[in-house]
Parts: structure tokens; sequence; C-alpha cells
């Protein structure tokens, strides 16, 4: 049990939390591509995604060894509260554009990555193609994740200008 939930349950609250973040964090992305904000899904990014970064704390790990996803999770809030410092305490001004930019995509690619790891390991034909996630198929779909996050990141940064 975990919040007084099974933990089926729970792990289903925090993939779907998971999800809806990736999904308003590439809303979010898009936005800024065209410079606008688009506060309610910045806002609904922000949010489930700091609650899939916190949700995952909450599921049991032998804590001698620090497992890769909280290690992604503590990475993650990290960045998650400097974009918010940037978003709504900084305000955008100056390097605080570029910053809450940079951070907030990294963020939404640490879900995105985070996502591929979790598809190769439940979706059995992507289970076969990477059992250990050290074959060809894992790295080339990590891989070229990486490289979009990096290309629209750099075409945010460049192209957000809000107000």
């Amino acid at each position: 049990m975990i919040l007084g939930m099974s933990t089926a349950s729970f792990t289903s609250l925090h993939v779907i939390l998971s999800l809806i973040g990736i999904v308003a964090g590439l809303v979010m992305l898009f936005g800024m591509f065209a410079a606008r904000k688009l506060e309610r899904w910045t806002l609904l990014f922000l949010v489930t995604t700091m609650l899939t970064s916190l949700t995952g704390f909450l599921f049991p790990f032998d804590s001698a060894h620090l497992t890769p996803g909280f290690k992604v999770g503590v990475i993650s809030v990290v960045l998650l509260i400097v974009a918010i410092v940037a978003l709504y305490v900084r305000h955008l001004v100056g390097r605080w554009r570029w910053i809450y930019v940079v951070t907030a995509v990294m963020a939404l690619y640490l879900n995105v990555f985070v996502l591929i790891v979790q598809c190769f390991e439940k979706i059995p034909a992507l289970h076969a193609l990477a059992p250990t996630q050290k074959e060809p198929p894992f790295a080339i779909a990590q891989l070229v994740a990486l490289v979009l996050f990096v290309f629209f990141g750099v075409r945010a940064v460049k192209r957000f200008r809000p107000d």
C-alpha cells in the first residue's frame, strides 16, 4: 500500500501523471516555438511533472543502492524548481528566460527518457528487441530522443520571447 492505494493503483496514478506531463510539456514546448507562454499548459506540465517525480520517490527501493529512476527524479525536481523560480519568481527577466526554457525542456526530456525506458521494459515487442536495454534499438531510441530534445531546446531558446 502506498498512500492508502494498492501498488497497482498507485503505479497507474504515477503513469497517468507522467503521460499528462509529457503531453502538456509538448504543448508548452510548441508554444515556446511561437513565443507564447501558454500559461495553463505550462502550469499543468510543471505540476504533473513535479508530481510524477515526487510520487516516484514513494515506490519501495533499497536505500543502499540508489536506482537510476531515483537519480533521474532528483535531477528532475531540481530542474523543475529552477524552472518554477525562473517563471514565477523571476518572471523570465533577462537570463531567467533562457534558464526557464532550458530547465523546462530538460525536465520534459527526462520524463520522455523514462517513458522510453518503461516502454522497453513493459511492451513485449520492444522488450524482445532490447531485453537488457544495452542493445542497439534501445540506444538508438534514446539517442533519437536526445537529439530531438537538443534541437527543440535550442529552437525554443531562440524563439521563446513572450510578451
